[in-house]
């Protein structure tokens, strides 16, 4: 894959100034990193929407600064505003090449689960994303959960089952459970659990009731 591009220019305005640079479709960003003075930015909405469905956080972009300053960074951080989902903020983080990096990778959960299949089972995914530690060029942009493993309720998928190159180490322990199949509740677990929540329904009411009784009381 080309390495992706994202243009960037100095970023010198503050306060409200920052919402008409909004309007015209610029995201106000920083750049830091080690032994690295923090730079403020604005970048292109349209073009940093592209460049962020290619790369994502975990893939090695080069970033080229108006005035001639170019980095390879990752995009460390976006912020988004809650009503309308568009970015609001953009953390890029640089890097050496030559130094190794810890950071998360997101797990992707491939095929189907013949516990689940054939036996009803429930899939329970305990992470979705895993810690590594390598060189940034060494980076995978995902690792992939074979959930055709998961034949039985006794099986499980481990860190130490994912395929990952030799050059990129694995933070947690491989024998941390990333997924598992649960069997199907029995029909006695589902009555047992009907009823208690039926329990629970009238013991809410009965709590309603009595303090409604001792509002009328009071007035």
């Amino acid at each position: 894959m080309d390495q992706i591009i994202i243009q960037a220019r100095v970023r010198n305005e503050q306060g409200k100034q920052v919402r008409k640079f909004r309007r015209q479709g610029l995201i106000p960003a920083v750049l830091y990193g080690k032994k690295t003075e923090n730079k403020n930015l604005w970048i292109n909405d349209k073009e940093f929407r592209k460049a962020y469905l290619e790369a994502g956080e975990n893939t090695v972009v080069q970033l080229k600064i108006e005035n001639g300053d170019q980095a390879n960074v990752l995009i460390y951080d976006i912020q988004r505003n809650p009503l309308s989902g568009n970015f609001s903020h953009i953390d890029f983080f640089k890097i050496r090449m030559d130094e190794k990096i810890e950071t998360e990778i997101p797990l992707e959960f491939v095929g189907e689960a013949p516990a689940v299949k054939e036996k009803g089972g429930t899939l329970v995914k305990n992470m979705n994303e895993i810690a590594v530690k390598c060189l940034p060029a060494d980076l995978p942009s995902e690792l992939k959960v074979d959930l055709a493993r998961l034949k039985t309720f006794d099986d499980y998928f481990k860190v130490k089952d994912l395929k990952v190159s030799d050059k990129v180490e694995l933070i947690l322990d491989g024998e941390t459970i990333i997924a598992l199949v649960t069997p199907p509740r029995s029909e006695g677990e589902m009555m047992e659990l009907n009823q208690k929540v039926e329990e629970d329904v009238t013991k809410v009411e009965g709590i309603e009731k009595k303090e409604k009784k001792e509002e009328k009381e009071k007035a």
